[in-house]
């Protein structure tokens, strides 16, 4: 009777198992971290699946529009496209994504014309490209905000790319019929994608040359040129001391021969 009673009394309090809130904490771990690895197999399924969808399509458009020059599996043809392996995504996103390829016709370098593709097949077929060797990919949004220090990049843009596309951005002539395209207008992440690919002439600007925050910096002078016009009148082009020398030449010195004739005229 007294074993009974105290059996009794152990069940009334409710006392459980030493063991028995360990139990309980590894089936919720177990439970909870089974269901996210079902839940992240299955969206890196659907990402893969994704993924290898715009490559198959991008393969397809690049046999369509590019292999004619750069071969069937972009190897390059001499004389005619270089090979793009290793080029990357972000090439193909500022060459195709500007319109300067295909090119219409040879010459000394592709000029930029109305992009030919929408968004989606750029990036499907830079994604086709990128999956055949590593190469600089397309930039992270943060880096294309245009809110870095303009102040920073405005030197930074004198020191490495003034002498070919002007401090203010026009652009220039430069030799055997190539130029240095005007960069007003031009989307952040195609003038990210030029500093890092380094098409016609340009050099390639890497992480080790100019970091990330610093291409951001570049970015955000180009974006303050664009909305904040010259301060000293009528710009002449933004081209320099040789437009403001040509017009003083023209009209200063037509406006004096002009007067000149005019109190010889009425002298007379």
């Amino acid at each position: 009777m007294a074993h009974n009673s105290s059996a009794r009394r152990n069940r009334s309090t409710g006392r459980r198992h030493p063991l028995a809130t360990v139990a309980l904490i590894a089936i919720g771990l177990v439970t909870t971290g089974g269901a996210y690895f079902l839940a992240s197999s299955t969206a890196s399924a659907e990402t893969s699946t994704q993924v290898q969808a715009s490559v198959d399509e991008g393969q397809k458009l690049f046999a369509a529009n590019c292999a004619t020059c750069h071969g069937l599996q972009a190897e390059g043809m001499a004389g005619v496209g270089p090979s793009l392996y290793g080029v990357g995504a972000a090439a193909v996103d500022f060459q195709v994504g500007t319109g300067r390829m295909p090119m219409a016709n040879q010459g000394p370098q592709a000029e930029q014309k109305p992009v030919q593709f929408t968004d989606e097949q750029v990036k499907d077929i830079a994604a086709w490209v990128a999956s055949l060797a590593p190469g600089p990919g397309i930039p992270d949004e943060e880096y294309l905000q245009a809110d870095g220090n303009a102040s920073e990049g405005a030197e930074l843009f004198r020191i490495n790319c003034a002498m070919c596309h002007n401090v203010a951005g026009a652009g220039g002539a430069l030799t055997e019929g190539k130029y240095a395209p005007g960069l007003s207008g031009v989307l952040p992440e195609h003038i990210y994608e030029a500093m890092v690919t380094g098409p016609q002439n340009m050099p390639v600007f890497n992480d080790q040359n100019l970091t990330p925050e610093q291409k951001a910096d570049v970015i955000t002078y180009l974006k303050y040129l664009e909305k904040n016009p010259s301060p000293g009148g009528y710009e002449l082009g933004s081209l320099g001391p040789v437009a403001e020398g040509l017009f003083i030449w023209i009209f200063g010195l037509g406006a004096v021969v002009g007067v000149t004739i005019w109190i010889a005229a009425k002298a007379n």
